[in-house]
């Protein structure tokens, strides 16, 4: 599928929550919604990237719609995010449908520069203990995607990452998530 562009309206999302309910992604129209396609539970990039949010999250408003997409069974992200105590929506799309649907890309060459283009986050994963738990060369291929909705429903910003460390920074995402 073709990759989402400003201006294009947000996609239709229906995917298990960590927290047992469904997030339906149509419910947010009205509001600013930050949708970050993760790589799987057990990235340590992905984790890195959820603790630096949480740390953060006060900065953003109190009113802000965050959801994190990833390529997990719900029992399994459940498992891995509970450390986290992560104040936003995150979700399991255990088939990659929603990923291949919205036009996320792989790239097994640029996952593994990673840990080249970005030494420090490397090592912070690492030094936290956040180890990829697959072998997977499909799921280490992902490389991550932030997409910025609208109150509207339209696609502000689509921003598909050139590896897996490339996401919008978080002062731009909490800029957004406050109207500016």
């Amino acid at each position: 599928m073709p990759q989402l562009k400003t201006g294009d309206q947000a996609p239709a999302i229906v995917l298990p929550a960590v927290d047992g309910t469904t997030m339906d992604l149509s419910t947010h129209k009205g509001k600013r919604v930050i949708l970050t396609f993760f790589r799987f539970d057990s990235c340590p990039f992905c984790n890195l990237r959820i603790r630096r949010l949480v740390k953060r999250w006060n900065e953003f408003p109190e009113d802000t719609v965050m959801i994190g997409v990833f390529d997990a069974a719900l029992p399994a992200l459940q498992k891995r995010m509970k450390k986290h105590n992560v104040p936003f929506t995150l979700v399991a799309d255990e088939t990659y449908q929603t990923f291949q649907d919205n036009g996320v890309r792989k790239s097994f060459f640029r996952a593994m520069i990673t840990p080249i283009k970005a030494p420090l986050s490397f090592l912070e994963s690492q030094f936290r203990g956040y180890v990829p738990l697959t072998l997977s060369p499909a799921k280490l291929s992902t490389l991550p995607a932030d997409i910025l909705i609208n109150a509207d429903g339209t696609i502000a910003k689509a921003h598909y990452c050139k590896d897996t460390v490339d996401h919008l920074s978080i002062d731009s995402m909490i800029d957004f998530a406050k109207g500016n």
